[in-house]
């Protein structure tokens, strides 16, 4: 009697992560799909957020994926044990504060933990030789398996071709000749697949859907830990990182000013937990204030955001500071001139 293997597939909600699940299913293999959530994520936070955005497409593409192959996704919470990835990457940063390498070992040995407890075979990724500089090179491949656990009981099913053979394919739960070779950077040979398969809609993933990866978060990032003096986060940090124009004035204080009306109300979902700005006599942006602002500080501060609102032009404008605790004060500023917000001061 023929046993039907199981696998599980990681599906970031890209391209490539579903067409490697496809080929697997359809030789047969029983596939689910799992999602680690690390907070990082792109996906629907800004563009749920951002009222400019309210046109664009809101959806975790991990859990769109799962249902156009119609198998079930498992959704994973890292963020507390990613954070030690994060911080102390064996394997260093990419271009910015992408532990790349070390997130995949990461996300692969988790995998292999979930594998054991949960009864499969084996696990698909939808890696491609030569596609991303840090992690994905012929030369990391083995490094992944090797560090991960996972060892050959992980199929890259896009570029198994060019690799050794894994154990699925050595016991014959999967076919190697209906495998593939694809490398390098191009997305043709996906897209051509992706039709022959009778995909037409899919996630543009070429930048990757990790902040991390983005130079301008990343800043604000590495700005977050020198400012505190440590390497840690918390949910809310990552969270409002994405989030507005982030400027700090002076080192012991730093600005996020709503820079529409959508950022605007997720920023007052803070109220309790920062100082916060608004203006009174004109109509402008919500401000939250972290870290250990004086009053002459507050002063600045109320001239910042007064610059970024209609009143920018006014002689006067009434800026309301707001304590944690409820406590307020209405401070009358003159708006900052364009000229005076120092470059340095954003990031």
């Amino acid at each position: 009697m023929t046993i039907q293997r199981k696998a599980v597939a990681l599906i970031s909600g890209g391209l490539d992560s579903m067409l490697a699940a496809k080929v697997i299913m359809d030789q047969g293999v029983r596939v689910e799909g799992i999602n680690f959530y690390t907070g990082f994520c792109v996906e629907g936070h800004t563009h749920a957020i951002r009222k400019n955005d309210q046109e664009k497409q809101k959806r975790n593409n991990a859990l769109w994926v799962a249902e156009q192959l119609g198998i079930k996704l498992h959704i994973v919470d890292v963020i507390e044990e990613y954070k030690n990835v994060l911080i102390n990457p064996k394997h260093g940063y990419g271009a910015n504060m992408n532990p790349c390498l070390d997130c995949k070992v990461f996300m692969v040995g988790k995998a292999k933990e979930w594998l054991a407890e949960n009864d499969f075979d084996f696990i698909i990724t939808g890696e491609v030789i030569g596609q991303r500089p840090m992690s994905q090179r012929k030369a990391t491949m083995p490094i992944i398996s090797r560090e991960s656990g996972a060892d050959d009981l992980l199929l890259r099913p896009l570029c198994a071709n060019y690799l050794p053979e894994t154990l699925p394919e050595r016991e014959g739960w999967v076919n190697r000749e209906a495998l593939h070779d694809f490398t390098g950077r191009s997305r043709k040979p996906q897209i051509a697949l992706a039709a022959q398969f009778g995909i037409t809609e899919f996630s543009q993933p070429a930048g990757g859907c990790c902040f991390l990866t983005d130079e301008s978060y990343s800043k604000k990032l590495v700005d977050l830990w020198r400012a505190r003096g440590k390497k840690d986060y918390e949910l809310d940090d990552i969270m409002l990182l994405k989030v507005g124009r982030h400027i700090r004035p002076k080192a012991h204080f730093k600005m996020i000013v709503a820079r529409e009306d959508g950022e605007g109300r997720f920023l007052e979902g803070y109220r309790k937990s920062f100082i916060t700005l608004s203006c009174t006599s004109h109509k402008g942006s919500m401000a939250l204030l972290d870290g250990s602002p004086n009053e002459e500080d507050l002063q600045l501060a109320a001239q910042i955001v007064a610059r970024y609102g209609q009143g920018r032009d006014a002689e006067q404008v009434s800026i309301s500071v707001t304590l944690p605790d409820g406590t307020q004060e209405i401070l009358q500023v003159k708006p900052l001139a364009p000229t005076d917000i120092q470059p340095t001061w954003l990031i």
